[in-house]
């Protein structure tokens, strides 16, 4: 059950074609929806304007499709993070991070940056999420620090976005030199990316914590998930009529 549907409930009753013990009880049975495997949160996207997110590691094929099946009775869409190649295939998709029904209407928009090739996957998740989250998205990638000239051509972008993520693996050190050209609100992603130093993201992610650029805030490693909801949150806010 979302916003709309709860108001089309109100609105029956006010209508007479339904009792208000009929919709009290549309409204109790809401909340969730007891699989044999999982409890799926169906009023969710009641109580926070977005419906629960399937993340699939560590679930089995046949449990996601279950999951995705009770979401999209409930909010028409469904994202699922964190696909095997197997769940990704099932879903009718290649990618790691899949939009399952029709994204909503953009409001605000989301520039996602990526520092390298490598860090393409997390910068994927975050601009897929931001996007099933009501945001448009922009992505650039490759701007990473050893070539600040392909950054600096970005900045037409920079310019119009709402929000910027900023993806980045080694020693995680873009958010600081985008934070130093944009006065928009950044959320820095470290990402796992990097020889041994680099401590499976750790690294990037104390770069980015210790930033000397304000208005940059962090998420955890690998997290473009995160990213892309908080994003898409305040995208949502400043491109609202």
């Amino acid at each position: 059950m979302d916003r709309d549907e709860a108001v089309r409930l109100l609105e029956q009753v006010a209508a007479g074609s339904l009792t208000p013990g009929e919709a009290l009880d549309r409204f109790a049975t809401a909340p969730y929806d007891a699989l044999v495997h999982s409890l799926v949160d169906t009023h969710r996207a009641l109580r926070t304007g977005d419906p629960e997110v399937v993340y699939a590691a560590g679930k089995t094929t046949q449990q996601v499709l279950d999951n995705v099946e009770a979401l999209r009775r409930s909010a028409g869409r469904v994202l699922v993070t964190r696909c095997s190649e197997e769940v990704a295939a099932a879903l009718g998709s290649t990618g790691r991070t899949v939009l399952v029904g029709p994204a909503p209407a953009p409001r605000g928009l989301v520039a996602v940056l990526a520092a390298g090739t490598s860090d393409g996957p997390v910068a994927e998740e975050a601009a897929l999420t931001a996007q099933a989250f009501g945001a448009a998205v922009e992505r650039v990638d490759d701007v990473g620090v050893a070539g600040l000239h392909r950054l600096l051509a970005a900045r037409p972008v920079l310019d119009r976005a709402d929000v910027v993520i900023v993806v980045a693996g080694m020693e995680g050190a873009l958010p600081s030199v985008v934070g130093g050209l944009v006065g928009t609100p950044l959320i820095a992603v470290p990402t796992s990316i990097g020889y041994g130093a680099a401590f499976g993201g750790l690294a990037a992610l104390l770069g980015m914590l210790n930033s000397c650029a304000p208005g940059v805030t962090v998420v955890n490693i690998d997290n473009g998930f995160g990213a892309g909801v908080f994003a898409a949150r305040v995208a949502r806010r400043v491109g609202a009529p």
